[in-house]
């Protein structure tokens, strides 16, 4: 890969971390980015520190993307791939029980603001090297399944993604959303699963952003969508 460097945001567990350990099999460097430092050094231990950073950051926080964006440069001198892969759930409903404002706070920061700070951070270094953008949407973004903000949330980063798409042309940047269906992850710690669902595990979505990564520069995967055999929404 030619040192190329492959940062992660939400690297920490889940599809993050089985992502990064494709990225690194594929002969990349890698940038783990997440609020959990413990897991994070964790990981990057077991992936080397000659090729794996781990940056302590909260993607809610313009400062702390700014500072992940700037130690990436420090460290390995460029950015080529970047995985806006961080966001969250605990379903918060519009209707019945309590309020939860600061947990629709959180939501929006993380999964809308958090998603479009790491683009707006990253875009520049992306262009100068013809790089990819890929950001981690939902089904729940495309069909409303649930019925809480977190599903709006999606819909929005859905919107977003394309609207960079269309800023990008002419660049040489990719840009991909990737939109998974129910996933073996920490994202369900805090949900009620569907009963019958069966579920993909992380790796499964981390082969579909090494798809997408791995086509000839003139090739562009604007959107995968992927859902365990069965899934109905």
């Amino acid at each position: 890969m030619d040192n190329k460097v492959f940062l992660i945001t939400g690297a920490s567990t889940g599809i993050g971390e089985a992502t990064a350990r494709r990225a690194i099999e594929a002969g990349f460097n890698v940038v783990l980015a997440a609020r959990s430092t413990d897991k994070l050094e964790r990981l990057r231990d077991e992936l080397g520190h000659a090729r794996a950073l781990a940056v302590t950051c909260d993607v809610a926080e313009w400062k702390s993307q700014k500072g992940m964006v700037e130690k990436t440069i420090t460290h390995f001198g460029r950015i080529d791939v970047v995985f806006a892969n961080a966001g969250f759930s605990k379903g918060s409903t519009f209707y019945g029980g309590e309020d939860k404002p600061e947990e629709w706070q959180q939501l929006v920061m993380v999964n809308v603001y958090g998603a479009a700070a790491t683009a707006r951070l990253t875009l520049p270094e992306l262009v100068k090297n013809k790089g990819h953008l890929l950001i981690t949407g939902s089904v729940a973004g495309r069909v409303t399944s649930i019925r809480n903000l977190y599903s709006a949330t999606k819909w929005a980063v859905t919107g977003m993604a394309q609207a960079i798409r269309n800023e990008m042309v002419g660049t040489g940047v990719r840009v991909t959303l990737v939109e998974p269906g129910i996933v073996d992850t920490p994202f369900w710690d805090n949900l009620q699963k569907p009963d019958s669902a069966k579920e993909l595990q992380p790796d499964d979505i981390a082969r579909a952003v090494m798809f997408a990564v791995s086509q000839p520069p003139h090739v562009d995967v604007n959107d995968i969508l992927i859902r365990p055999t069965g899934q109905l929404h």
